[in-house]
């Protein structure tokens, strides 16, 4: 049978009435009783003759049979009702409840003494309803934050970080940072290795905005990446008022900005990383002159292939062909107590892609695999296009005759002092070469000649095997490269990728080379397999540092000291 329409019996909530299902409709009420044409559609209301009493003291009826203060719902000690919050509870004291995670995680209490980075990242672990509530910095006019606005903002601050060579992580975490500022609470970036996307949901049952950019151009600029991230800085700073319109206006004098060096002295800054490091694989001054050479032609070789509009392979073709050229031309002179091997290993430091492999694995190993993936594709492709210059050479050098010698690896020359000082000059120059602001050049210096001193030290002088003194040495770079950026609350970058230019695999990827080259494939794959080896080991040392610098340095207010919540791993399941 039908009950009739309003009946107390086969009620049912209108179909075409969209309810919360954690707010109570309006009219309902919080007792057993409801008023005529009113039904809870909650699932956590409290069903018909369940009067739980929030007091507790039991006037309400129980369960089933009607009784007070003995039944499920009179509030007792035992036997208590699950509608009804703890004696302990107060909601006056603005105090939540007792709250230990399923994870058996104690909750994280941020302090605004914490840098930015650390709050952000902390709070993309954490789920979203368990996040605290924003504390909006920069305020805006009494209808709220512009939602596409500060989702267009975010966007764009997120686009220069991610074509700088910023990590995903990092990328979000400075996403998050500008959204949470604003007001927008509810906001999911996502990276990607070419496209940014960001959701705001202003409650649960009002409808996503989400807006998306893609990433097309890519430059090495850490003058500009510093200056996003003092806008950054300034935007989650309390005492710094930076209004909508202020950021967009700080944000386009940031992509107006000139290069801090302008193009010739990039030119010889890449003749001087050249010339440094075939110091450091034993040439001497004829030597860094003929290295320093062939990589400003191969420099400027570049230059016009970009020009011409060349996708960036076959600009590394062209930029390995001259060193190469070189280093078999001074081998064809057949010239005394002098090294051809170092000139073209000097021209390969120039250009390998130190910097995409360290945000490569950095991205990996924080679990932004897609974009790892894409990232280490990449530089897969610039190695290719390296090997396919520098092969094309030794080939017509091998055709002329050229006495390229393989076993000259094997030959290690020590001159600490001047390895030393060319360790640093290589340092040097390669800051130059990623537009590094000149406040930061001397520290990345240090860091870079720090790094050699302790692989020549482990390497040279203990015996240790040359990869696992890298990953040491790149530890130490990402350590102290980490401290440098928290001192000066800037990202860690221009600290870190300059400084690993000592160590990078160039000496073994040229032999590997070379080996190919004259038809022993073995010798070579065995050689380019210790590049690969070393350029992992470097990867994941200065990721390793950084971490280590993370995990002693406590948070304020950080419970256990933790800075961030990690993804759990799935161990085998």
């Amino acid at each position: 049978m039908v009950a009739e329409e309003g009946g107390p019996e086969g009620q049912k909530p209108q179909s075409d009435e969209a309810r919360s299902a954690f707010v109570p409709p309006a009219g309902t009420e919080r007792s057993g009783h409801q008023p005529d044409g009113e039904h809870p559609t909650s699932e956590f209301a409290v069903p018909s003759g369940f009067g739980a009493d929030p007091s507790g003291t039991g006037a309400s009826g129980g369960a089933g049979d009607g009784s007070g203060g003995t039944g499920p719902g009179s509030g007792s000690d035992t036997g208590g009702s699950a509608f009804v919050p703890p004696r302990s509870y107060h909601a006056q004291q603005h105090q939540p409840p007792a709250f230990t995670p399923a994870q058996g995680i104690p909750m994280i209490r941020l302090t605004k003494e914490a840098p930015w980075q650390d709050r952000m990242r902390t709070m993309l672990r954490m789920p979203v309803t368990e996040r605290p509530a924003p504390d909006i910095v920069q305020r805006t006019d009494d209808a709220g934050p512009a939602v596409p606005r500060v989702l267009d903002l975010t966007l764009r601050i997120g686009e220069l970080l991610l074509a700088g060579g910023e990590g995903a992580e990092d990328v979000e975490a400075a996403m998050f940072a500008v959204t949470r500022s604003y007001g927008l609470d509810r906001s999911e970036p996502t990276v990607t290795f070419t496209l940014l996307s960001i959701s705001h949901q202003p409650s649960l049952v009002d409808d996503p905005v989400t807006a998306s950019r893609t990433v097309r151009r890519r430059g090495t600029d850490y003058t500009r990446l510093a200056a996003v991230f003092r806008l950054i800085d300034d935007i989650t700073a309390e005492d710094a008022e930076v209004s909508l319109e202020d950021a967009y206006g700080r944000l386009a004098e940031i992509r107006r900005n000139r290069h801090p060096y302008p193009g010739w002295v990039l030119t010889l800054a890449s003749g001087g990383l050249a010339g440094a490091a075939s110091v450091l694989v034993g040439g001497k001054l004829l030597v860094f002159v003929v290295a320093a050479v062939g990589a400003m032609l191969g420099d400027r070789l570049a230059w016009m292939c970009a020009g011409r509009g060349l996708p960036e392979f076959y600009q590394f073709v062209a930029a390995a062909m001259p060193p190469a050229a070189m280093g078999v031309a001074l081998t064809l002179t057949h010239l005394t107590d002098v090294r051809p091997s170092a000139v073209i290993t000097g021209g390969l430091f120039a250009l390998l892609p130190g910097r995409a492999l360290v945000a490569g694995v950095q991205d990996g190993l924080t679990g932004y695999y897609i974009t790892a993936g894409a990232r280490l594709l990449e530089v897969m492709y610039f190695f290719i296009g390296i090997v396919a210059g520098v092969l094309l050479i030794l080939y017509l050098g091998v055709q002329l005759g050229a006495q390229l010698n393989p076993e000259a690896r094997f030959v290690v020359v020590d001159r600490p002092v001047w390895q030393i000082l060319a360790a640093m000059l290589l340092t040097l120059a390669f800051a130059v070469l990623l537009q590094q602001e000149r406040s930061t050049v001397l520290a990345v210096t240090l860091n870079g000649g720090v790094a050699w001193v302790v692989f020549g030290a482990m390497a040279r002088t203990g015996g240790i095997s040359p990869v696992a003194s890298t990953a040491v040495a790149a530890g130490l770079v990402g350590l102290f490269g980490q401290l440098f950026s928290r001192y000066r609350y800037t990202s860690s970058l221009p600290f870190i990728t300059a400084a690993i230019g000592p160590l990078l695999p160039g000496s073994a990827t040229y032999f590997g080379l070379l080996g190919v080259a004259q038809n022993d494939l073995v010798a070579g794959l065995t050689s380019l397999s210790t590049a690969v080896a070393t350029a992992l080991a470097i990867a994941i040392g200065v990721n390793l540092g950084s971490e280590i610098s993370r995990l002693f340095m406590r948070v304020p207010g950080a419970v256990g000291g933790a800075n961030r919540r990690a993804a759990k791993r799935t161990r085998g399941f």
